[in-house]
């Protein structure tokens, strides 16, 4: 038995996210099915975390285990020609038996993308969220480095089956920031893992902060309370990519 680890890049916006779920397209699923038509038998593909639907990918990482031969280079050549032109495989390796795409991860980086301008390009649509109208940017993008170190991100999260009252919400943020590159305002921030939903929240944070109905003293309330504020919105999930996520090298 082999473990293959593959880089994945895909546009989300014709997916219902990354998990497996009944009755619907998502990208788990139609790798899954991929990888069995060439294996022969049902496979089980495990991804670095999940990407909510209309969500993008520049390089999520997932692990599947193979009895077939077919070497890296073949096999990854045969996956994309039977995958969809929006999901690709940029990677692929073998790995570590005990290699584990979520387990093992370090930390991951998120891009959130904020169109500026009162007319959005219709092809960037899909892939951005717009906000035409005034916004202080220098405060936010002081106020983003906030949200760096370890807090209780439970007021930045979306309710899930899997969290409990018990559930540890507390994350470590390496780096906040926010800043101009020409009509795009980008949020982009890298962690040790994010709780759902919360890139967009944090994004969303500092939109309201921008617009004068947040302070920098409610962001900081809510990372000690745990209390959400009425006024944060979740933003649209066609703004924001997974950029990257990051592993010690294998011996």
């Amino acid at each position: 038995m082999r473990r293959i680890r593959f880089t994945l890049s895909y546009d989300g916006s014709a997916y219902s996210g990354w998990q497996v779920q009944p009755g619907l397209s998502t990208v788990q699923g139609i790798l899954e099915a991929a990888l069995s038509r060439i294996e022969g038998h049902p496979v089980k593909v495990h991804g670095s975390g999940r990407t909510d639907a209309g969500v993008h990918a520049l390089a999520q990482v997932a692990a599947c285990d193979l009895y077939n031969p077919i070497p890296p280079a073949n096999l990854q050549r045969a996956l994309n020609r039977l995958l969809p032109p929006d999901i690709r495989v940029i990677a692929l390796t073998e790995a570590n038996l005990q290699f584990h795409p979520r387990h093992h991860a370090l930390a991951k980086t998120y891009r959130y993308r904020i169109h500026r301008q009162p007319v959005c390009p219709p092809f960037d649509r899909l892939y951005v969220w717009q906000h035409p109208f005034p916004l202080d940017e220098a405060r936010m993008a002081l106020a983003a480095a906030l949200f760096e170190g370890t807090h209780d991100f439970r007021a930045f999260t979306a309710t899930d089956d899997r969290y409990t009252p018990d559930t540890d919400m507390r994350r470590t943020v390496f780096r906040s920031h926010l800043f101009r590159d020409g009509d795009l305002l980008i949020y982009e921030v890298r962690g040790s893992g994010f709780l759902k939903h919360m890139v967009r929240n944090l994004a969303g944070a500092l939109i309201e902060l921008g617009c004068g109905n947040l302070t920098e003293a409610d962001l900081k309330q809510m990372q000690q309370t745990g209390i959400r504020h009425k006024g944060i919105r979740t933003l649209p999930p066609q703004g924001l990519f997974l950029v990257s996520v990051e592993y010690a090298p294998e011996p």
